[in-house]
């Protein structure tokens, strides 16, 4: 059985998070002469002297009405990155702690567990790029605390099933994250149902890809009050700032145009396929639940240096396993697409 209490560090059991002037008044006040700040300013604006909301509440309500969660199932972090090492902070003692990821998958789970020295425990997914759950399993052990699956996948672009996430959910007694960053762009619905059932799960959203707000670097997690009160704790006490709050807000308030822009995605997408499919250099276009196409050309290498060489970027995965020959293709604007196409159809002749 999960028990949250027997599997977080003992010194994160015992801290005493930073408690910041603004965690020790809530409300609103005519003189604020509690934190500081310059009472006179900055040269850009008047609001930018003050500290941000430490708790993101206006933020946070407005997600939790669109998420149909509440608050206290809500953290915001500094991009997903930061939701990610937090994680492996509350829960992995480094040097003894292990974690499981099942690659090709995002590079950041590998390289946080580097950082904090945690041991990555790597299960490849199957030819199929589904999960292999009974390796999963057998690779447990007691020093075993985190599992993150990606689901759409980076970068093989596939949905996991849910019910071999569900399935890994109720075998394993630590952490299971789901990062559900392509979410918005999958055939596939959120894993955050699973929040009301099991204790042992955090979802992670961002709002990088389908709300296009991937320069004020704002992530979520999903999970129980209990992890979240942890998160909370170990979190810098101004982690997001005013400027990304504000900006996030006024995006929160135009989800039609996200949507939209979703649904051309989608079609691009659907298209940029069909249109890659013909060329001779390609092998293969996996099929796709994100906003990018894993594509099996001739000569990856080759292929991703003369795209550069006219001003087209896009990502060469063939040294990862199962990629082999590999790129990882965004879904563009439809003019973008064009001249993509257009510079392989140049290349192949």
């Amino acid at each position: 059985m999960f028990e949250l209490d027997k599997i977080i560090r003992a010194n994160i059991g015992r801290l005493k998070p930073y408690s910041s002037a603004r965690d020790e008044f809530s409300g609103t006040a005519s003189v604020y002469l509690d934190a500081n700040e310059n009472p006179y300013g900055s040269p850009l604006s008047q609001n930018y002297h003050r500290y941000p909301d430490p708790h993101q509440l206006a933020l946070k309500k407005k997600i939790s009405t669109i998420k149909g969660l509440p608050e206290q199932n809500i953290f915001l972090g500094n991009g997903s990155d930061e939701a990610i090492d937090i994680l492996y902070r509350i829960f992995c003692n480094p040097g003894v702690d292990n974690a499981i990821i099942c690659p090709p998958t995002y590079g950041m789970y590998e390289v946080s567990a580097d950082i904090n020295d945690i041991a990555i425990g790597r299960v490849s997914l199957l030819p199929s790029f589904d999960l292999d759950v009974d390796r999963i399993l057998s690779s447990v052990d007691e020093q075993t605390k985190l599992l993150f699956i990606c689901s759409p996948n980076n970068p093989t672009g596939n949905s996991m099933h849910k019910d071999d996430i569900e399935f890994l959910i109720t075998k394993f007694n630590g952490i299971v994250v789901i990062d559900e960053a392509y979410i918005n762009y999958s055939r596939q619905s959120s894993c955050i149902q699973f929040l009301t059932e099991y204790p042992n799960v955090v979802i992670l959203q961002t709002f990088s890809k389908a709300w296009g707000l991937a320069g004020i670097r704002l992530g979520m997690a999903f999970a129980s009050a209990g992890i979240i009160d942890l998160m909370d704790k170990v979190k810098p006490p101004y982690n997001i700032s005013e400027n990304t709050q504000q900006l996030a807000l006024q995006a929160l308030d135009n989800i039609e145009i996200v949507n939209t822009r979703i649904r051309e995605t989608v079609q691009q997408r659907n298209k940029l396929a069909v249109d890659l499919d013909t060329l001779s250099i390609v092998q293969k276009v996996y099929p796709s639940d994100a906003n990018f196409l894993l594509v099996q050309v001739n000569d990856a290498p080759a292929t991703y240096a003369y795209l550069v060489s006219k001003g087209v970027i896009v990502r060469d995965r063939s040294r990862l396993q199962l990629c082999e020959n590999c790129l990882r293709i965004t879904v563009g604007t439809p003019a973008e697409n064009k001249d993509l196409i257009d510079h392989l159809k140049t290349y192949i002749a």
